[in-house]
């Protein structure tokens, strides 16, 4: 008999259908395409991604590698030692409640199989009595399926936060730690934008790590069930073919998925940079804003943003092409080779379940089995499709243990940065120097600051000044004065322990009795009070038997008091980077000086804003207690408040000597 018209439109609606949705998908992923240049430019323009070049700190162009190997798995243990500190521990107890809940969400599913099936066969049956208490059951029962459900999702939360928690704490740990923070931006290259890292990065990672155990332990739990419960009733066949599905298709698709490491790495990468690029220009906009450069900033942050969405692009079609892929062998082969394997027994008549059944009992046994069968077959599908997750995970655990491998060097006094060239010239020609970061010494005695042939060498190799020696004691102040570039500062970061030392002796107090007093003052966020007793806090000053008293005496001499006058007083929070006047903020870092009382301090340019007559009256304080100090200043009216001065003349030479009437007329 011919097909009747309804089956013949339904068939054709179906191709309309698949056909109208093909074209117009391969219309969209050609637009896709043509539209990676920006709409900015016209025909024959270049787009900014390839006009405007920039590097973001990042030298390191192999970057850590990705993929799922033994390299993967020991750095994922390393990292799992730091979340899950401990066997007995909180964040064990979850991992072994999510597991429980898995447990009991597959018993559960389980139960409902059975259960379905039997309140169908009394529908069928007409057995109205028996489906009025099936149902009831099955009502009665859906609370505790919901318990079970969110308690599942509530473990799942609450460890990705504990673990998030535990990682973030011992990378912060690491990161603050002396001077790491400053050393891994300033004098390692191997890593750029540690905030990313340290936020996104880890948050992707946890989350990541929890998703993927409760990919995998649902289905190997609903696999082992339901691989049990089939072997028992069907015979071994039945699952054993699903199994060797299983892992063909594992391998097979483990390996097409390869990729997905390495992109993942490299989208965070340049997700980073371009957060990194649009920090910059919140963080310089009056620099910019003056040059009125915001035409050549657009074009970076669009090559920026260009790079990120190419790559995102790309990585959009991998993942869609490997969905695909998925769909089809995880899927829809995994469910026709369920079909084939769950027939077998049937077409067997001398099988012990099946042969005396009569067909409505072979029905329901098919029904029963054939959905447990489906069960594990997504269950197969769900684990093979965990590989890309794990591929994904491959990725964030090689950021995430670069960032800790490179904490760990660095505060250990191991750097890695890419010069010109390891042999090290200075400026004036003199012979090549073999230097290496760490191969001086730092002697600790108070009250004494001796450079002892130390080399002035910047972390790029730069050696501005072949061997500094000079002695100074407590009591006595230094004007240190000198070109751009001559090294001045790079003898007060060395002071200060921030850049290594490259050979020879330096003596100097510990690093609690040495301040710095930069010419832009930083102010913390928090009181008035912070501003003046940083980094101390409150608490810190209370212990040290301090009073506000003194910090109002303090303010006096720097003629700052009426700043206590506003409301709040002290306990006022203000955004003081922006509240404060640039004077005014160089005369708190001055009274944070007077705070602190070290043995000695270094001013850099600290004074520029300030007047002349309140200058002194500080400089005259520092006397006064016995602060000795080094200052880097232009002003002629400063070389009588010092007694020697360092002239360095920015081609490798410098002088150190006592200020006398003489060298006075000459610095005025």
């Amino acid at each position: 008999m011919a097909p009747s018209f309804s089956k013949i439109t339904s068939r054709t609606d179906v191709k309309i259908a698949i056909a109208a949705t093909a074209a117009l998908s391969a219309w969209l992923i050609k637009k896709s395409i043509n539209s990676r240049q920006p709409r900015c430019t016209r025909p024959g323009q270049i787009s900014p991604e390839e006009r405007v070049q920039y590097m973001i700190k990042d030298k390191n162009k192999k970057g850590p590698k990705a993929q799922v190997d033994a390299r993967f798995f020991a750095e994922l243990k390393a990292l799992w030692k730091i979340m899950v500190p401990e066997v007995w521990s909180k964040e064990s107890g979850l991992m072994v409640l999510i597991a429980m809940s898995l447990i009991s969400r597959t018993m559960c599913d389980l139960w409902f199989i059975q259960h379905t099936t039997l309140i169908e066969g009394s529908i069928i049956a007409m057995n109205h009595k028996e489906f009025r208490r099936l149902l009831t059951q099955f009502f009665l029962a859906m609370p505790l399926i919901s318990v079970v459900n969110n308690v599942l999702k509530w473990s799942i939360g609450e460890v990705k936060l504990r673990l998030r928690t535990n990682l973030s704490l011992y990378l912060y740990q690491k990161y603050l730690k002396g001077f790491t923070y400053y050393q891994v931006t300033n004098l390692d290259n191997r890593i750029a934008n540690a905030d990313q890292l340290l936020t996104t990065d880890v948050d992707k990672f946890c989350d990541t790590v929890v998703d993927l155990y409760s990919y995998i332990c649902k289905p190997i739990l609903d696999i082992g069930l339901y691989l049990y419960r089939l072997t028992v009733n069907l015979g071994p066949s039945t699952p054993g073919i699903m199994m060797a599905y299983l892992f063909v298709s594992g391998m097979f698709l483990t390996y097409l998925r390869r990729p997905t490491a390495r992109m993942t790495v490299q989208e965070q990468k340049l997700e980073g940079e371009y957060r990194y690029v649009n920090s910059r220009l919140i963080t310089n906009s009056e620099e910019i804003a003056f040059y009125q450069g915001n035409h050549r900033e657009r074009l970076t942050i669009l090559a920026s943003f260009y790079k990120l969405t190419r790559h995102l692009r790309n990585f959009l079609h991998f993942r869609v092409l490997m969905g695909f892929i998925d769909n089809i062998i995880a899927k829809y082969i995994a469910i026709t080779v369920g079909f084939y394997a769950v027939s077998r027994p049937f077409f067997v008549k001398d099988h012990n379940l099946l042969t005396n059944s009569t067909e409505n009992e072979r029905f329901k046994h098919y029904y029963t089995y054939g959905r447990m069968l489906v069960k594990m077959a997504e269950g197969i599908g769900r684990l093979v499709l965990s590989g890309r997750e794990l591929s994904r995970l491959a990725g964030l655990t090689a950021r995430v243990t670069q960032l800790k491998n490179v904490l760990e060097d660095v505060h250990s006094g191991n750097y890695e940065r890419t010069m010109v060239d390891r042999t090290l010239h200075n400026g004036s020609g003199l012979a090549p120097m073999a230097l290496s970061p760490g191969a001086g010494r730092i002697i600790y005695q108070d009250k004494i600051i001796r450079f002892d042939k130390v080399p002035l060498v910047t972390p790029n190799g730069d050696v501005l000044i072949k061997e500094l020696t000079f002695e100074v004691k407590s009591g006595i102040n230094v004007l240190v004065c000198g070109p751009n570039g001559c090294g001045k500062s790079s003898m007060f970061r060395m002071l200060g322990e921030l850049w290594p030392i490259f050979g020879g002796t330096l003596t100097k107090p510990p690093r609690g009795k040495l301040f710095y007093v930069p010419q832009r003052p930083y102010m913390t966020l928090g009181t008035f009070r912070d501003q003046v007793i940083y980094p101390q806090t409150r608490d810190e000053m209370i212990r040290r038997g301090r009073t506000d008293e003194e910090l109002n005496r303090f303010l006096e001499i720097v003629q700052l008091s009426y700043l206590t006058n506003r409301e709040d007083g002290w306990d006022a929070v203000e955004d003081w980077m922006d509240v404060l006047s640039g004077g005014e903020k160089q005369r708190i870092a001055m009274a944070r000086l007077f705070y602190h009382e070290p043995q000695f301090a270094i001013l850099d340019e600290c004074t520029s804003a300030v007047s002349v007559d309140v200058e002194g009256q500080m400089y005259q304080y520092c006397r006064e207690m016995g602060i000795s100090l080094f200052t880097v200043s232009h002003r002629k009216s400063l070389w009588k408040h010092h007694d020697h001065y360092l002239q360095m003349d920015g081609r490798g030479g410098y002088v150190f000597g006592e200020i006398d009437s003489d060298t006075q007329e000459f610095g005025s």
